[in-house]
């Protein structure tokens, strides 16, 4: 029994947080409704939070119990936890660090159990692309409906997800530099797609930030109040600051972080980490302003969703310290593209 106790403390304390959010939750409910116009933000927090976790685990269970229509409840689901996130991400400059790491493990959950159950639910899905070429050696019976599950093929990539919105997309040979204190667009949303060779640079803060399709860049960013998703980089350099990193095929590339939770890598090689080294006038109060004024020394803890062993992953590894960049002050570097 030794050996269990601490995984049962561990998990016994989650069970208590949960509920204890859940019961916060129900008092804010009713306390809102009363005339209390200077409500606590993360009480208020806490309430939109609960229904939205709830709508999005009825929307995960209702995946297995729509059958008939496997593609369109996936894709309810997928909404609702991205509506989760979404708002997660929105309240994390506000939120006390420890409500933040629990709603954002809440949404990791979420998201695990959606692709458990887009995995258990269309296992034969994956194996239909296999099969197409064995569909090919019998062309006699029926085989111009059989090419019906290419169309398909493309769900899995994200590129049509992300590549909408405000920011720099496909360029080359280019220095992009926006100040996203100045911007219209201030405290949104920020893309950065199919760019080669370019070097960014975003001053200011950002809501969320969505990587995708990067070769050969120098990407120098504000701090993020929320998620920053990275997806498909090769031979890049990122120097930022956000609460949640995602990191999704990168290869020869290195991260210089400061991140409030672990940063997670998957179908990764090659990478590395080292300690956030960005620097422009203002910067302080935008890192407090998001909540990042701490650094919690997490970019050197990472987690490699792909390698499950206890031994350290050969996919990443800590830039050694004489290889590391030296602070990188961007105040005066001005505006020189406009963003689409």
């Amino acid at each position: 029994m030794e050996p269990d106790l601490d995984s049962t403390k561990a998990a016994a304390g989650n069970r208590k947080h949960l509920a204890m959010l859940e019961r916060l939750s129900k008092r804010t409910a009713a306390t809102s409704s009363a005339d209390s116009p200077e409500a606590s933000p993360v009480a208020a927090f806490l309430s939109r939070f609960a229904a939205a976790k709830a709508a999005a685990e009825s929307a995960v269970s209702a995946c297995r119990s729509s059958p008939d229509d496997v593609a369109a409840s996936l894709a309810a689901a997928s909404s609702a936890v991205d509506d989760l996130e979404r708002l997660v991400a929105e309240a994390s400059h506000s939120l006390p660090p420890y409500e933040l790491r629990s709603a954002l493990a809440a949404v990791s959950d979420l998201r695990a159990a959606h692709k458990l159950a887009a995995s258990e639910i269309r296992p034969k899905k994956s194996f239909s692309f296999r099969n197409k070429s064995k569909a090919t050696k019998n062309p006699a019976q029926d085989s111009p409906p059989l090419p019906q599950p290419p169309p398909e093929q493309p769900k899995p990539n994200k590129p049509n997800a992300i590549l909408p919105g405000f920011g720099f997309r496909s360029r080359n040979g280019a220095t992009l530099v926006k100040d996203l204190r100045a911007s219209n667009e201030k405290d949104g949303d920020f893309t950065l797609a199919d760019l080669v060779s370019c070097e960014v640079y975003l001053k200011g803060k950002c809501r969320a930030l969505y990587i995708h399709k990067l070769r050969d860049c120098r990407v120098f960013i504000g701090p993020v109040f929320g998620s920053v998703l990275i997806e498909d980089v090769e031979r890049c350099t990122f120097v930022m600051a956000a609460h949640q990193i995602r990191i999704h095929e990168a290869r020869e590339t290195d991260f210089y972080l400061r991140v409030r939770s672990r940063p997670i890598i998957e179908d990764c090689s090659g990478v590395r980490f080292a300690p956030h080294t960005l620097k422009y006038v203002g910067i302080e109060d935008d890192l407090r302003d998001s909540g990042l004024a701490e650094d919690t020394g997490n970019w050197a803890n990472v987690d490699d969703f792909k390698w499950l062993r206890a031994v350290q992953s050969p996919n990443w590894c800590l830039v050694p310290e004489e290889e590391r960049l030296p602070t990188v002050d961007i105040s005066e570097v001005q505006e020189r593209d406009n963003c689409n």
